[in-house]
């Protein structure tokens, strides 16, 4: 189950949530973390395969690398990103091999964020998107990764709870 903490103007512990879904709303004040931007918080470097790869190699890769997502190539393109959950919820629901080709069940098109926009542009784009990865990129060049745990861990690290 993944938490959200939830501060105050101050940076103090006013609540934590138990769905990162219930921090994704207008009504929550982001004043404090507008000139937080997303490459401050980004994971770096990027893992990627090619999209010729196989799931079972993807979900080697992401176990080794310890990482939920992958960036997905095509002759030196990003053309879609793979994740956990892409693995566990498509393999299994439409019975593919383990042998499946990560092209056939990656996430595409990549929604993406420049790597200067702000901790609220990031939350916006998730949540008006409903996913919990965006690639962060510089012109058209993939510089990062940034997921939902990447902001709970970023927000926990502003609070400190007695």
């Amino acid at each position: 189950m993944e938490h959200a903490i939830i501060t105050n103007d101050n940076y103090t512990l006013f609540h934590i949530c138990t769905n990162f879904q219930q921090i994704m709303t207008k009504s929550v004040d982001y004043s404090p973390l507008e000139n937080i931007l997303v490459n401050e918080i980004m994971t770096k470097p990027v893992i990627s395969v090619d999209s010729f790869s196989t799931s079972s190699d993807a979900a080697k890769v992401m176990e080794d690398s310890k990482v939920g997502a992958i960036v997905v190539y095509e002759n030196t393109k990003p053309v879609g990103i793979i994740t956990d959950r892409d693995l566990a919820i498509k393999i299994a629901a439409h019975s593919y091999p383990l042998d499946t080709p990560v092209r056939r069940i990656m996430s595409s098109p990549l929604i993406t964020i420049p790597f200067d926009s702000t901790f609220r542009d990031a939350v916006d784009l998730m949540n008006v998107k409903k996913i919990r990865k965006l690639l962060v990129v510089n012109d058209t060049k993939v510089t990062g990764i940034i997921t939902t745990t990447d902001l709970v861990n970023y927000l926990s690290g502003l609070t400190s709870v007695a």
